[in-house]
Order: structure tokens, then C-alpha cells, then sequence
């Protein structure tokens, strides 16, 4: 990709939450090809061969991934050649061809035992089969030589697909109580969110050529700020959602701890990133968690 050249941006995973709105926020970027898993099934590394050696993008974006994580606990395999192996593959690509790469990471790469945010400089231990098949594809890509940004987030929510704060919505209208873990922290963060701040860095990236070394690249946090549990973010949606009909009968929401709720996949208790890198790279601050939600 040379200067002043439009680049052509390739999305896997175009039908997930952060796909979605990735093929919008991308669009005003390059020429813009996305791709679901019925166009490309990254389980199957020659179907992902061949679509590279097709599109012959200038930046792979890829925000495919296996994201049932207690599923994952009897589904290892699949787990890792989605999540771990078809990253490898995009990044051998990407060092082979000077494209660029860009995939989405979790939370769920540390084992939530740090008092405070975790940064990129923290050294990762994951609690379980996900967390373990997205830290091995991070890891993966940086060994490729591949010139990439990793964006790890978490709490991620939107108003499509599978999420929290949907399925929240719908029992919040069929239950009389619903119990809420109340011992885990993050940021509840709008798909949205993590899709315009992707734009942004690209857009410094692709703009100003002087951005383009190795100091730029690598690791970033990226949720919106502050701090809360399920339970309190649970607790939020009731009162959106009280708010939009105060005639509407809503369940009650009890608090209750990880142990009352036993789930095949151990779960971070700590899952806040601090995103001080993203705002001292590239000026980006992220709004707190409550300022896209209360517009949706």
C-alpha cells in the first residue's frame, strides 16, 4: 500500500457484534470486502488461503472468533482452530504479503486475580479453554512478524446477536426475579464503541505514513471506562428500560456470587483494561460505559 493509494480492507466475521459494525465504520476507509462464515468458513485454513490469495487485501480485519465460552470447555478443539490456528494463518499471510492485520482479543486472557486495570504490559493467565484459544492466536500473530494491532476488550454488547444486555431485556419481561453475579468487574462496552475507535486508529494509521512503525503497532486495551459488575449493569437496563415505559412490569434483580452461579468456564473476578496506552498512542479516549448505553 502505497501513499495516497485507497487500501483494500478485508473483514472476516461480518455478521458477529463487532463485525457488523466494522463494515459501516470501515467503509469511508479503503475498498471494503466482508465476509461471513458462509463465504468463508475460517475453520477450514485452504478456504482462508485461498480468499486471501483472492481478495489480496492491504488490511485484514478479523473479527471472527469461537465465543461460546463454556461450550468451549467441551469443544477445545474447535475453539483453538477457530480462535487460535485461522489467526496464524491470516498473519503468516499478512508478514508474507506486507498487509496489514488487525483481530480482536479478550479480557478472558487474564485470570482476574490484579487489584487494578490490567495493561498490555501484564503478563496473561487465562481461567479457561476461550480465554486460552484467544491468547494463543494473539500470541500467534505476534510471532508471525506481521505487522498487526491486537484490540482486546471485553463486556461487549450491542443490539444484535447474543449479549448480556439483551438477554437481560428478555428475561427482564418473562421472569418475576432474575439472579445477577455481583463479583465481577469490567466495563459493559457498545460494539459500536470498539468498531469507530478501530476506524479512528486506522484512519491515523493510514493518513499519516509517519505512524507506520513498529513503535505503533502491537497490543492495546480497548473498553469504555469505569466500573461495575453484572449485576450492576443488569441493574442499569432495568432502569433504562423503566424509564422508556414506567408502566411495564419488570423482574426484580437479586445480586448474588460466582458460587451461586456454577458455570462450566471459570471467570476472571477482576476483567478491567486500562486503555491509557490507546489515548497516549493515538489521542483516543474512551467514553465511561454508561454514555453510549443510555442512547441505545
Amino acid at each position: 500500500m502505497t501513499k495516497g493509494q485507497r487500501p483494500k480492507i478485508l473483514i472476516f466475521g461480518k455478521n458477529g457484534q463487532i463485525g457488523f459494525e466494522l463494515c459501516r465504520s470501515l467503509s469511508y476507509l479503503g475498498d471494503l470486502n466482508a465476509l461471513g462464515s458462509v463465504e468463508c468458513d475460517i475453520a477450514d485454513p485452504h478456504r482462508i488461503i485461498d480468499t486471501l490469495d483472492h481478495i489480496k487485501p492491504d488490511i485484514i480485519v478479523n473479527a471472527a472468533a469461537y465465543t461460546a465460552v463454556d461450550k468451549a470447555e467441551s469443544e477445545c478443539e474447535l475453539a483453538f482452530k477457530i480462535n487460535a490456528d485461522a489467526p496464524w494463518i491470516m498473519a503468516e499471510w499478512a508478514s508474507k504479503y506486507k498487509a496489514l492485520m488487525v483481530h480482536f482479543s479478550t479480557d478472558y486472557v487474564f485470570d482476574g486475580t490484579k487489584e487494578t486495570p490490567y495493561t498490555e504490559e501484564d503478563k496473561p493467565a487465562s481461567l479457561n479453554v476461550y480465554g486460552e484459544s484467544k491468547l494463543t492466536g494473539d500470541i500467534n500473530i505476534q510471532n508471525s512478524g506481521c505487522d498487526h494491532f491486537i484490540f482486546r476488550t471485553g463486556w461487549i454488547y450491542g443490539t444484535r446477536g447474543k449479549n448480556f444486555y439483551l438477554t437481560i431485556q428478555k428475561l427482564l419481561r418473562e421472569k418475576e426475579e432474575i439472579r445477577v453475579v455481583n463479583d465481577q468487574y469490567g466495563a459493559p462496552t457498545w460494539c459500536r464503541t470498539i468498531a469507530g475507535i478501530t476506524a479512528l486508529v486506522l484512519m491515523q494509521y493510514i493518513s499519516n505514513r509517519e505512524l507506520e512503525n513498529k513503535d505503533v503497532l502491537g497490543v492495546y486495551n480497548l473498553t469504555n471506562s469505569g466500573k461495575t459488575t453484572w449485576y450492576g449493569f443488569a441493574k442499569a437496563i432495568r432502569e433504562k428500560k423503566r424509564l422508556e415505559n414506567k408502566s411495564l412490569k419488570l423482574a426484580d434483580i437479586i445480586p448474588i456470587s460466582s458460587k451461586e452461579y456454577p458455570a462450566p468456564a471459570r471467570r476472571p473476578e477482576n476483567s478491567l483494561l486500562s486503555c491509557e496506552k490507546l489515548q497516549k498512542v493515538f489521542g483516543i479516549k474512551t467514553p465511561g460505559w454508561k454514555e453510549p448505553f443510555s442512547s441505545l
